[in-house]
């Protein structure tokens, strides 16, 4: 038992010193994020300004009543 405990330290001290080197996240997910941020959002600013759909957000003043009819 002693020397499982003595192998793990020895394990945990080596890689404490060890160097981490940057892989691909850690070199480009933050301009990758960033760029996909922009990406979206400049879409839907062209969508909502350019495109011409009417998003209805209120029927306030657009909704007026039918002619009542009777049978």
């Amino acid at each position: 038992m002693f020397s499982l405990a003595r192998s793990i330290q020895r394990t945990v001290a080596r890689q404490a010193h060890h160097k981490h080197e940057a892989d691909f996240h850690d070199k480009y997910g933050t301009m990758i994020l960033l760029g996909g941020a922009v990406f979206c959002a400049s879409i839907w600013t062209y969508v909502v300004t350019q495109t011409g759909i009417e998003w209805n957000l209120s029927p306030v003043g657009r909704v007026t009543p039918k002619e009542w009819r009777e049978k």
